[in-house]
């Protein structure tokens, strides 16, 4: 199972982005596990994820957030993809990086 976090200022405004995520993990059988953090969460929750993303509004963390957890990958969720709640598209993108 995979382990991926949605990281944004507060933990709240990913929890829509975290749903869709869920549905279509759901829809195509791929076995994770998806929430959403505060960033001040970050070094705690995602040292042992499989994959960390960031909402565009705190994309400037991207760096801060890569030596938090230098072993994980950290990238910033695409903006045309966060601004639709384009779940699949997320989550292909998660695939795609850890190697799936």
């Amino acid at each position: 199972m995979k382990k991926i976090v949605l990281l944004c200022a507060a933990g709240m405004s990913t929890s829509m982005m975290v749903k869709r995520m869920r549905d279509a993990a759901q829809e195509t059988g791929y076995d994770c596990e998806i929430n959403a953090y505060a960033m001040s969460e970050a070094k705690e929750v995602g040292s042992d994820a499989d994959m960390i993303l960031l909402g565009p509004q705190v994309r400037f963390s991207v760096e801060k957030v890569r030596q938090e957890c230098p072993n994980v990958p950290v990238e910033a969720i695409d903006t045309k993809s966060y601004g639709m709640m384009d779940g699949h598209a997320v989550l292909a993108r998660v695939k795609e990086v850890v190697g799936e």
